[in-house]
């Protein structure tokens, strides 16, 4: 049986600094992900990509419009908003571009397409705490058969523990699913197996800085806290799904099926002037998420003071 060293050690070799002009998955990075299911990129968007993602993300409607509440078990909420079509937009470019895309299907082993991007939201002293919960334990009910997808973490602000940075169990995607139920307005996993998980597979917190990345398979558990510092947690999280993994037609909705992506150089993200037409990008009605119970009730508030 694998000892908390063990997993430590295989912690440390999952951590990989991104370099534009020489990175490639090697079969290094592939097994780092195999074995314990996710891989960090650190500064996989440089400090002038980032810039620009920001601009589209503080200084638009995208979040007065398009934003709502999800509650913790302590009534306490994250923000949201999400995405199920990339766009035209900036956030559109980083969806389809190569660094995200190719490395995303390199890890699944296999064209994949977009399932969804979402701008999670942590306000500093009253954000609220992400359960435990697998990412497949969503999509189960979204019809997808497989787990062969994985979910792309891409720090936009500083997370560290103060302000809730993501956790979670490294190797665990290896339990496969665990049954998911209803926690306040989220949907969480069966919280006596976590605890018991958390005895083989050490917690780690993830600590990142902007521009971070993590990839991580749709079957690792995480969960993070509340966010009690005076700083704030926003975190995009583009979603992948694989093509040989079309979702059943009858559980799919509001998700998507397979739809081609069509991919962009990572150039785009700087080369695109597109920073307020979002135009395309099916923006999910949260009434319509059977996974969920969502609080829309300032969202009038925020579009009127926006």
């Amino acid at each position: 049986m694998a000892t908390e060293a063990d997993f430590t050690s295989m912690c440390t070799e999952a951590d990989f600094t991104y370099d534009e002009a020489t990175f490639e998955v090697t079969d290094t990075i592939l097994k780092a992900f195999k074995e314990q299911g996710y891989i960090m990129l650190r500064g996989l968007f440089n400090p002038e990509e980032l810039k620009k993602i920001k601009s589209v993300l503080e200084e638009t409607d995208l979040v007065p419009k398009h934003g709502y509440g999800i509650p913790d078990a302590t009534g306490r909420m994250p923000k949201m908003v999400l995405w199920r079509a990339p766009g035209t937009d900036v956030t559109g470019m980083v969806c389809r571009c190569e660094k995200v895309v190719t490395t995303s299907e390199k890890l699944l082993g296999g064209e994949v397409y977009h399932y969804s991007t979402k701008l999670m939201m942590k306000e500093p002293l009253i954000g609220g705490r992400q359960e435990w919960h697998q990412d497949y334990g969503y999509w189960y009910q979204n019809g997808l058969l497989f787990p062969d997808a994985l979910s792309v973490f891409v720090a936009i602000d500083r997370c560290n523990k103060a302000n809730g940075c993501l956790q979670v169990l490294p190797g665990s995607h290896k339990v496969c699913r665990i049954e998911h139920k209803s926690v306040a307005g989220q949907t969480g996993a069966d919280l006596e197996r976590v605890e018991h998980l958390k005895k083989v597979f050490p917690l780690t917190y993830m600590e990142m800085e902007p521009g971070d990345a993590l990839f991580f398979h749709s079957n690792v558990l995480h969960a993070s806290d509340a966010n009690n510092s005076s700083n704030r947690r926003w975190a995009l999280i583009m979603a992948y799904n694989r093509k040989s993994n079309n979702p059943l037609e009858s559980l799919a909705p509001p998700f998507p099926r397979y739809t081609p992506l069509e991919k962009v150089p990572n150039s785009a993200i700087l080369d695109c002037t597109n920073l307020t037409d979002f135009s395309g990008k099916e923006f999910l009605d949260p009434t319509a998420d059977k996974t969920v119970k969502a609080d829309t009730s300032n969202r009038s508030e925020q579009a009127t003071k926006a």
